[in-house]
């Protein structure tokens, strides 16, 4: 059994064959967690997750590249208290997209109020971080004490690693891994116990599909990956992560 972390099987790409995609992951006893980036589609995600008896879950949120004043807190609120919601997010910071100090300023705030509704709610934190880890860490020291989190997709170096698995949270990889080498000396070092795999489809397909359309099948090729890179079987990648993810998602 596997469990894809993080995926997207709730936006326009998927609004033809989204049922589809589901199925063919768990029948291949893969679950998801259905990540929201913003009001619409964490209604979405929410809504497809009660479609299924067992093995989809939702997660809300508003990305940090979609920060906006008219952003709900209190919808965000409702749909953490939802029994299919195992997480907050994705929230965070993303510097790549955003240079100017006062956007910036925007996405710190946001984050801090998603830190506090994970808290409140006893949700897990799902932050998206690119080209800010040095803000995120602090962030994260300074306001998210007791809160269980993954940062997802991460893209970051050895060291900024070192600083997330020191606060407790889990390090999320996904498809890049297979064709990216940049990432080996970091997969080697994070302990197992504190890893997960995602896909975030329909974003970056792993080989060898890339450049086609992600999905949560696909996760496989992650895991096969990771157990290649630190010399392990495929089978303790996959019960590892999988109890990984239980236990921060509490499923």
């Amino acid at each position: 059994m596997l469990i894809d972390t993080h995926t997207h099987t709730n936006l326009g790409e998927f609004s033809e064959d989204y049922d589809k995609v589901i199925k063919r992951a768990l029948d291949a006893d893969i679950w998801i967690v259905n990540v929201g980036t913003d009001a619409d589609t964490s209604q979405k995600a929410v809504k497809i997750a009660h479609q299924y008896p067992e093995g989809v879950y939702a997660a809300c949120g508003l990305h940090p590249n979609d920060v906006s004043d008219d952003f709900d807190f209190e919808l965000l609120e409702k749909f953490a208290k939802d029994e299919k919601v195992v997480g907050i997010g994705e929230t965070g910071l993303d510097y790549f997209r955003t240079k100017e100090d006062e956007k910036k300023a925007k996405q710190i705030d946001f984050f801090m109020r998603h830190i506090q509704i994970a808290k409140k709610t006893d949700k897990a934190l799902i932050v998206h971080c690119r080209d800010a880890h040095e803000d995120a860490v602090k962030i994260l020291r300074a306001n998210a004490e007791g809160v269980r989190g993954v940062i997802h997709f991460f893209t970051g170096t050895l060291e900024q690693a070192k600083k997330y698995v020191d606060l407790g949270f889990y390090i999320s990889f996904a498809g890049v891994i297979t064709f990216a080498r940049d990432y080996d000396e970091v997969i080697k070092y994070v302990p197992l116990d504190r890893m997960l795999i995602e896909t975030d489809a329909p974003f970056v397909a792993p080989l060898p599909h890339r450049g086609k359309r992600n999905e949560p099948y696909n996760v496989k090729y992650t895991a096969e990956k990771l157990a290649e890179i630190k010399g392990m079987t495929f089978e303790d990648v996959a019960e590892q992560t999988t109890q990984n993810a239980r236990e921060l998602f509490k499923i």
